[in-house]
């Protein structure tokens, strides 16, 4: 980013106690100085951040931050300390504590459209040892997460081949949407949910629920579908897509919307915002 001098500090999380230690080093690190801006993203680490001096204060919130119930009253006690609060998509801020929050930005997550691209689905299938005849759907989550309800995308697919992102490679994941003939994104809830958009960025057909970003995200793609889950309604979306022996979607211009870039944009232009009324 243009003229911005930025330093990152992650830790990992878990237990409490570590956020406690995220806390002490911070403050260990950092003692003295004052920051324009501290951005804290994820709720959990709103308190840490709150160690830093900072002129103005921003954080990022991502869904369960503001779902679980245990993680949800931590956040909020934060929350009057913040300047700027930015849920990840429209659907999150209705769930903000709002007498608590001076002001809402919507701050989506971005997509790489460097990592996430079309290739050819025959070389995505021989790169993985798939086979280059049969039909694939991807369920993008771990069939451990509950709230990505993996039982909805075992109906749909029925008798397709399913596949899913358990303990994938992250540097493979672009292989594996490619070598999909459909992604099945059939989550209860999602603060953004980015599979949609890297689905959409490899010109992948998806099947989403309307939860975070997908309404916006495939409302103006051909061949993509949003609706609430309904086997019947997916199915039949599902044999739609089939149809075709190599499916593709004109998806990619619509994840251009959210590109890491752009949504970077939009963070800085929030951290400037915060500097001109600091000053």
């Amino acid at each position: 980013m243009p003229d911005v001098q930025l330093e990152v500090c992650s830790f990992e999380p878990g237990d409490p106690r570590r956020y406690l230690r995220a806390a002490q080093q911070l403050r260990s690190r950092y003692r003295g100085e004052q920051f324009d801006v501290v951005h804290a993203h994820f709720g959990l680490t709103a308190w840490p951040s709150l160690a830093v001096r900072a002129r103005a204060r921003a954080i990022t919130l991502h869904g369960t931050d503001l779902a679980h119930p245990r993680s949800r009253a931590i956040t909020a006690s934060a929350l009057p300390f913040f300047d700027v609060v930015g849920p990840v998509s429209q659907q999150l801020a209705e769930l903000l504590p709002r007498r608590l929050v001076r002001e809402v930005q919507v701050l989506p997550c971005g997509v790489s459209l460097e990592r996430f691209n079309p290739i050819p689905r025959a070389e995505a299938r021989m790169a993985l040892g798939l086979d280059p005849d049969r039909r694939y759907a991807l369920f993008p989550s771990s069939p451990r997460r509950a709230e990505k309800r993996f039982d909805r995308a075992v109906e749909v697919a029925d008798e397709l081949n399913l596949l899913t992102l358990s303990d994938v490679d992250p540097a493979e994941v672009k292989l594996w949407i490619n070598a999909a003939d459909v992604v099945l994104v059939t989550s209860e809830r999602e603060g953004f949910g980015l599979a949609v958009l890297e689905a959409l960025a490899c010109d992948v057909p998806v099947l989403a629920t309307p939860v975070g970003i997908a309404p916006e995200a495939v409302r103006d793609v051909a061949g993509a579908y949003c609706g609430p889950f309904d086997l019947p309604t997916w199915r039949a979306e599902l044999a739609r897509v089939l149809e075709s022996a190599d499916p593709r979607v004109p998806g990619r211009a619509a994840a251009a919307r959210y590109s890491s870039k752009r949504m970077a944009e939009r963070v800085l232009g929030t951290w400037q915002q915060l500097t001109r009324a600091a000053r």
